[in-house]
């Protein structure tokens, strides 16, 4: 990486001052959002495509604005719009309170959009002409008045199998209700601290029972089982779940479900399933990230079960 630093003082300033203004931006259409959820304002319950497209393509655009009579190369431009990313997921971090997971797996968005406003914000002012930059802010303004006008909704589920060596009677033990898992996780986000799942416990063997996912920060999702059918089937919905600010707030479980199917030849081809709510948008990015975390957690607590039910089996 080219050093960004060894420049003409009034280059350096030019830079500073694309970097403050562009965050002051930031900050002031996230105090918007944290006014216009405190007053009900329904729009803004959600963090859209304004908040992770336009805003960091806008700051990108703030800054080509005051680097416009400097001579950075690209190499220098794309080191100093990653580390005005690093200044404002640093200010979210300190300011939101968001999570280490969170900001990691908006990273790469914030980063791209920034960046393509820098680039874009080249031949832009270069050519010094006004009626195309108005054109280009009523543009986004409309795309900006779209986005939070629109109605945001996106649910999905994701589904994985496992076989076990094992008869459904003997795997059915450990589907409502498995010990603690002792095994560290494969799954990276989990091992640079994410939450995972421990154990579940149920408050009764019957539909209508009650059941508690834990997880490792010692949060724990509450649970109803609505579908309990021994050996076959176990359902359940989510009546509480934890507002963790590295997932939960942006992503919502709505349901489960475990089917077991007997293989005939003393094997079991478990099937868990779960439903989910996205909160944050644009849902073609953030799906790929809550499918594979969705998927992960199914992982762990299927592993954990297989285990259980071959040591059992043995």
């Amino acid at each position: 990486m080219e050093n960004p630093f060894p420049l003409p003082a009034s280059d350096r300033r030019r830079i500073w001052q694309g970097i403050l203004f562009s965050n002051l931006l930031a900050a002031l259409v996230f105090a918007l959002i944290v006014v216009g959820r405190r007053v009900g304002f329904g729009a803004v319950n959600q963090l859209t495509a304004v908040t992770f497209l336009l805003l960091p393509l806008v700051m990108g655009l703030i800054c080509a604005w005051f680097w416009k009579d400097t001579n950075l190369r690209f190499g220098r431009r794309l080191d100093w719009t990653t580390l005005n990313t690093l200044i404002a997921l640093v200010l979210s971090a300190v300011v939101a309170k968001e999570g280490i997971v969170c900001l990691i797996i908006v990273s790469p968005l914030i980063i791209a959009c920034m960046l393509a406003g820098v680039l874009l914000g080249i031949p832009l002012f270069r050519r010094r002409s006004n009626r195309l930059n108005a054109s280009l802010a009523g543009f986004l303004f409309l795309l900006f008045l779209n986005d939070v006008l629109s109605r945001h909704e996106f649910t999905a589920q994701v589904g994985d199998t496992l076989l076990i060596k094992a008869p459904p009677a003997v795997v059915w033990r450990y589907v409502a209700a498995y010990e603690p898992i002792t095994d560290k996780p494969d799954f990276w986000l989990f091992r640079i601290g994410m939450p995972r799942p421990v154990n579940s416990t149920v408050d009764g063997y019957h539909r209508g029972a009650g059941r508690k996912c834990n997880f490792s920060n010692g949060y724990a999702f509450d649970e109803v089982m609505t579908v309990y059918e021994p050996g076959k089937e176990l359902e359940f919905v989510i009546t509480q779940q934890p507002r963790d600010p590295e997932i939960m707030g942006h992503l919502d479980i709505l349901k489960g479900q475990f089917l077991l199917a007997d293989n005939g030849d003393g094997t079991t081809t478990l099937t868990g399933t779960s439903w989910y709510r996205l909160y944050v948008f644009p849902a073609w990015y953030y799906n790929l990230w809550a499918e594979s975390i969705t998927r992960n957690v199914h992982l762990e607590v299927m592993a954990q079960i297989r285990h259980l039910s071959e040591q059992a089996a043995r």
